[in-house]
């Protein structure tokens, strides 16, 4: 075959894609990203923005690999992962008689530590690593701060205590949080 003679289709390698190639693995809840930017030129609200939603771990990945790694975002920005439906604020109905786990980390553990935390608390969340206890995840937080970041996992019900113990053993474990790498309390969202 000489240059600029086209290819026969007998050389031509088209590899068909079997329909279960095709199909994507659907998660147990629909999970909606939302950006957080501080501008003090306008309220709290203003500066979030829902990003996207996604229902399948192929989706969930394709947008983790598209938006900005934690450790990079500027100080006073945050991400928060939540089930779709439900704002990233206390204020919200299912979130008002909840709390959170909050975790700090000091600047110093930015990186990698935030990252990886970052993704392994949302791991724990669409994958449903928090079994019986489940429904009661709203979602989570990381807020990128000058000095210390914050992650936090937020729960639906204040009252259900087995549940909360349960979650927080769970992220103690997954993050390996140890009184020498940093402190995991939970706090109502109203007092």
């Amino acid at each position: 075959m000489s240059v600029g003679e086209p290819k026969s289709q007998e050389n031509t390698a088209t590899a068909e894609i079997s329909p279960e190639m095709m199909m994507k693995h659907p998660l147990q809840n629909i999970w909606s990203l939302w950006f957080y930017k501080n501008d003090r030129t306008k309220s709290w609200e203003e500066n979030l923005t829902e990003i996207a939603s996604f229902e399948t771990v192929e989706d969930f990945w394709s947008l983790y690999n598209h938006i900005e790694i934690v450790s990079k975002l500027p100080p006073g920005c945050d991400y928060a992962l939540f089930k779709h439906g439900i704002k990233p604020m206390w204020e919200d109905e299912r979130n008002k008689h909840g709390g959170r786990w909050l975790i700090n980390l000091q600047k110093y553990q930015r990186n990698p530590d935030l990252n990886s935390c970052w993704l392994e608390v949302l791991l724990c969340m669409i994958g449903e690593a928090f079994d019986d206890y489940g429904e009661d995840v709203c979602g989570a937080v990381v807020q990128v701060r000058a000095k210390v970041d914050k992650l936090a996992l937020w729960t639906a019900n204040v009252e259900n205590k087995m549940g909360i113990m349960k979650m927080g053993d769970l992220l103690k474990d997954r993050l390996q949080i140890n009184p020498r790498n940093g402190m995991i309390v939970y706090e109502p969202h109203t007092k």
